[in-house]
């Protein structure tokens, strides 16, 4: 075999670097991806004895990615790894449709904008469905995502509060055997509600909304009897509502109002024999045209990619799946 060639056109120097990455951490994870040596010089990268099929591979995912160098964007190892898996699968990949869709910007300005298909398809849904459901594994943005288009929303007055609420319920654990009052147990709960609102707004402002009740931050269980109108409403951890808590929390829609439900349906912590009212309401209420059901899977993993492997290995352990995936 063979070396193979790729040249990129309109390709600078500042994009170089940025395909390349820190240390040559892309260009390494690409190598190791398609088990082929890849070098940079010159404009040109150089599969070492590659053959015209691998090159062709590698092409298209380095020309997926210098779409995002072309916006200025950072390219992170989760993003090669995403392109890597598509282009093997024979899928399309388009950057530059994700980075169109702007969900809202950081308290330092940074644009949050999905940076896979799944975290697409939860961002139009947000916007177009009075309730809509986000089902996948750890780390693919679900929470972030919600409180980013609830906090967007407030910004534009299409809401006049955000409610954010979750089942108190962890590994098995009881709220009453943690030291403190009410809200010195139910904090560490809402911990990853708190650092999306932190990143949006700031702990200054966020604390300051929160006092003014323009943010309510509260267990599950303070929403019954309640009608919640002119809000956005975030249920997270929702795989370990049961079923009567979850027929509660929905039937709390008012009007004027939006509610996104997240959960990881792999990580149900509810007493053996309970059903997780997640699980059940995505099976009844799937037909209902207001009503959003979208599936995030490993693919949309935006954590470290180590992430990405151990969700697949259990996904496979639980399936009964031979364990001899090399990606």
């Amino acid at each position: 075999m063979a070396n193979q060639v790729i040249e990129l056109a309109e390709l600078t120097d500042a994009d170089s670097s940025n395909l390349i990455g820190s240390g040559d951490r892309n260009l390494k994870a690409i190598s190791e991806y398609f088990a082929q040596e890849i070098s940079y010089r010159s404009g040109k990268f150089t599969l070492v004895n590659g053959t015209p099929e691998v090159r062709e591979q590698v092409q298209e995912v380095l020309q997926a990615l210098l779409t995002l160098a072309h916006q200025h964007r950072v390219i992170q190892e989760q993003d090669v790894i995403y392109a890597c898996r598509l282009v093997s699968r024979h899928e399309p990949v388009s950057f530059e449709e994700y980075g169109q869709h702007l969900i809202g910007r950081t308290l330092t300005g940074r644009a949050v904008a999905p940076k896979t298909r799944g975290q697409l398809a939860f961002a139009r849904a947000m916007e177009n469905h009075d309730i809509v459901f986000a089902i996948g594994p750890a780390g693919t943005g679900k929470t972030y995502l919600a409180v980013v288009q609830a906090v967007s929303a407030l910004k534009k007055g299409t809401v006049k509060r955000i409610i954010l609420t979750r089942p108190a319920v962890e590994a098995g654990e009881s709220l009453g055997f943690l030291p403190g009052d009410l809200k010195e147990k139910v904090d560490p709960y809402l911990t990853p509600l708190y650092d999306a609102l932190h990143d949006m707004l700031g702990s200054e402002q966020t604390d300051r909304l929160i006092e003014k009740g323009t943010i309510e931050i509260a267990p599950l269980a303070y929403m019954r009897g309640r009608t919640l109108d002119d809000a956005y409403i975030i249920l997270d951890e929702a795989q370990n509502t049961t079923r009567a808590q979850m027929q509660m929390f929905l039937t709390r829609l008012g009007f004027a109002s939006r509610m996104i439900i997240t959960g990881d349906i792999t990580q149900i912590d509810l007493a053996r024999g309970a059903q997780s009212g997640l699980v059940h309401a995505a099976a009844i209420l799937k037909d209902i045209p207001e009503i959003e059901i979208v599936q995030l899977t490993s693919d949309d993993v935006v954590r470290h990619p180590l992430v990405q492997k151990i969700i697949d290995r259990y996904a496979a352990d639980a399936q009964g799946l031979p364990n001899c995936s090399k990606r």
